[in-house]
């Protein structure tokens, strides 16, 4: 085995835990969002709160973009602004209007771990990407698995207010889909600030246009803000993008299925809320599908 041959094994070894970190990161940042939701609207409304937290973002966002000046192309600048509108605005917009409309979060990630499903159902045809026999085995059982870790949550209500999160889930859905077939060549990071950017742009602007921005006295609300900033924007969008060109639509969306019992995790050792039997089958329901969905990437990368 020459030197050469040996310096492209090592890289490849070093390079193998990139994709189950930046998965792990992803699902653990992401889930952060809901007990930021559940935690900022109790002293505020939803979109007063996402106007706090993408104003908080959007001014970090726009320093980064004045020191890094990255060179834009007019095709960049749509694709971004496009990626913000549905992703950000429609998906966490609608995601925290259900929550602050009574949508416990663990029956919207329910409603969310329905993504997967719709992206497979497309990514052949519209994105070329082939979803094998034990992948789809692997996209319903990810859906049973969810269902046993919020079937607690699913109480009577009005059947109406569930349409709010569906909504939200298909901006999701469309924006992934349009950024796999855009391929933008921005870097990551340049991206990121380009969608806060044009996030606060709308999110202050609708807030403040329809009356609902106001400068709560609660510091809890800050602490709020913060930790959406901080772990939801920062962490969760950013590792979303990463997942996103390192994986492929398909199995980054298969990662949503740990969202709620991740969720759960959390509000068990914030909110002193406990977890059932049956969530814990969930858990391990849920774990065994998104092996089954990308085990073929993991044997591809080794």
């Amino acid at each position: 085995m020459t030197a050469q041959t040996l310096e492209k094994t090592a890289i490849r070894r070093r390079a193998l835990p990139l994709p189950l970190l930046a998965g792990a990161g992803f699902v653990v940042f992401w889930s952060s969002g809901f007990i930021g939701a559940r935690w900022g609207t109790e002293y505020s409304s939803a979109f007063d709160l996402l106007a706090w937290r993408y104003l908080v973002a959007g001014s970090i966002a726009a320093i980064v973009l004045l020191v890094r000046r990255p060179r834009l192309s007019r095709k960049d600048l749509v694709t971004q602004a496009v990626m913000a509108f549905l992703c950000q605005f429609v998906y966490l917009g609608l995601v925290f209007v259900g929550i602050d409309h009574g949508i416990t979060a663990g029956v919207t990630a329910l409603i969310g771990s329905l993504q997967p499903i719709l992206i497979a159902t497309v990514a052949g045809p519209l994105l070329g990407e082939r979803v094998t026999g034990r992948q789809w085995i692997g996209l319903f059982l990810g859906v049973a698995g969810v269902g046993l870790v919020v079937a607690d949550d699913l109480t009577a209500g009005n059947a109406a207010l569930f349409l709010i999160p569906v909504g939200g889930l298909f901006g999701l859905v469309i924006g992934t889909i349009f950024e796999r077939r855009r391929k933008p060549t921005v870097g990551l990071l340049t991206a990121l600030c380009l969608q806060t950017l044009v996030s606060a742009v709308l999110f202050v602007s609708v807030t403040a246009v329809t009356g609902q921005l106001t400068v709560p006295r609660d510091p809890a609300f800050y602490g709020a803000v913060l930790w959406l900033v901080v772990l939801a924007t920062g962490g969760g969008w950013g590792l979303y993008l990463v997942n996103l060109r390192l994986s492929g639509a398909t199995r980054i969306s298969s990662l949503l299925y740990l969202v709620p019992p991740t969720t759960m995790l959390f509000a068990f050792l914030l909110f002193h809320e406990t977890i059932g039997v049956l969530a814990t089958l969930g858990i391990v329901v849920c774990a065994a599908a998104v092996v089954l969905i990308r085990l073929r990437d993991q044997h591809r990368t080794s």
